[in-house]
């Protein structure tokens, strides 16, 4: 096989088939963004809240200027905070990847300081051995793909903690590296559509059977901790995953052809003759 291409469309992310280009799966965070969130609402209103109130002055100033401008300022609180976090979580990733292969990573940006030194404090307490990373998951029986972030071993005494000197029972773990504020129920359902793909592809576009996972665990780093949780995989949360699937169908494409064209209407307002010759 050839090299998975992703494409955004509406908002979402595609990967394209590397042997048939026709095909193109859903990714699998996409799908998972078909949960609700009402908590959303209320964060981006105290965002803008917050910034109103931290940049009175400034913004009173600027709305004297630019009405308009100010507006934009306040609404885009959500958004310019959401593009730091994202930036700061990407390159996290990308440190996290090369320190997992074994690369020596010496000096880093303040901001990924912690990060890296949290990383580097996981690897010397559980000892994994990197299986893979960055690899694409890929399942046709089910239309969806993505990106997963490593499938480690793991060793493990009788009460499943990790045991660095390797002396415990070997366990093939999917893995996530997180740097959000908290972990969140749904990386399980990101998880086991990893785990459930029936396909992983590398890079160079070799692709393999899934491996039989012994289970899950999502890697949660902030500047100030890390912890390593394990997270469910099994059939009953794969299929939670499965229905949002159903509903991204729906949203991106049923629901686009439930409404036809009015068979009868209202003639609209009656315009005279003098209206007319007005004209």
């Amino acid at each position: 096989m050839g090299r998975v291409r992703t494409i955004q469309r509406s908002g979402s992310r595609f990967y394209i088939h590397p042997d048939k280009p026709e095909i193109k799966h859903p990714g699998v965070t996409s799908i998972i963004g078909m949960l609700p969130k009402p908590f959303l609402t209320f964060w981006y209103a105290k965002m803008t809240a917050e910034l109103a109130v931290d940049s009175l002055h400034f913004v009173a100033q600027m709305a004297e200027r630019d009405r308009a401008g100010a507006i934009d300022y306040l609404k885009g609180a959500a958004r310019r905070y959401t593009k730091i976090r994202a930036d700061v979580g990407s390159a996290a990733h990308d440190l996290f990847e090369r320190m997992i292969r074994g690369e020596a990573v010496g000096h880093v940006h303040p901001d990924l300081e912690p990060y890296r030194a949290h990383f580097a404090d996981f690897l010397k307490a559980v000892n994994p051995r990197l299986e893979r990373a960055e690899d694409v998951a890929w399942s046709d029986a089910h239309g969806y793909a993505g990106s997963f972030d490593a499938v480690i071993t793991v060793w493990l005494d009788d009460e499943g903690r990790p045991t660095p000197d390797r002396s415990g029972t070997p366990h093939l773990l999917i893995v996530d590296w997180k740097t959000s504020k908290d972990t969140y129920a749904d990386v399980a359902l990101q998880m086991a559509a990893y785990a459930h793909a029936e396909l992983v592809i590398a890079p160079d576009g070799t692709a393999l059977p899934m491996p039989d996972f012994d289970g899950a665990a999502v890697l949660h780093i902030t500047p100030d901790q890390w912890a390593l949780k394990p997270v469910r995989i099994d059939v009953e949360v794969f299929d939670f995953f499965l229905t949002l699937r159903r509903v991204f169908t729906w949203d991106r494409e049923v629901s686009k052809t439930v409404i036809g064209r009015a068979i009868a209407k209202s003639a609209g307002a009656l315009i005279t003759g003098t209206q007319r010759r007005a004209k």
